[in-house]
């Protein structure tokens, strides 16, 4: 107990200094902060912007898919680098390894743009484009 207490009071004194030096700051803005409004302090933003519509904007859920598809083809990248700096350690097993690996990335993404996944435009924008309407 005593070997943990010792092991940690950099921690607890890190911790206490930074709570206080928050409170010193807190304090310190209220007490020195300007006591009067001026007429731009109620408006929604000082910078003479003055926001207009509604704060509810629909996205499609096109940008969200690209996010994700960005996260996984990314993070196959990270292994793919990982594979290159090991490269003369995993020998030819590594190798076909890899390349059994890329194949199945590039039949995900066929698979993403053979199913639309990839099309910015909607299915109804697509409907309407071939009917005419």
């Amino acid at each position: 107990m005593q070997q943990a207490l010792a092991e940690l009071w950099p921690i607890i004194i890190y911790f206490v200094s930074t709570m206080a030096l928050l409170t010193g700051v807190m304090l310190l803005s209220s007490v020195s902060g300007p006591r009067s409004r001026g007429h731009s302090t109620e408006l929604p933003y000082e910078s003479g912007i003055l926001s207009y519509g509604g704060a509810r904007v629909r996205f499609g859920n096109h940008f969200f898919l690209y996010a994700i598809f960005f996260v996984i083809f990314d993070l196959e990248t990270l292994f793919l680098f990982a594979w290159a700096i090991a490269f003369e350690q995993v020998g030819l097993a590594g190798f076909i390894e890899a390349g059994i690996f890329i194949l199945i990335l590039m039949i995900a993404l066929l698979y993403l743009w053979r199913v639309g996944a990839l099309d910015v435009i909607t299915a109804k924008t697509r409907e309407q484009k071939w009917t005419g309407h």
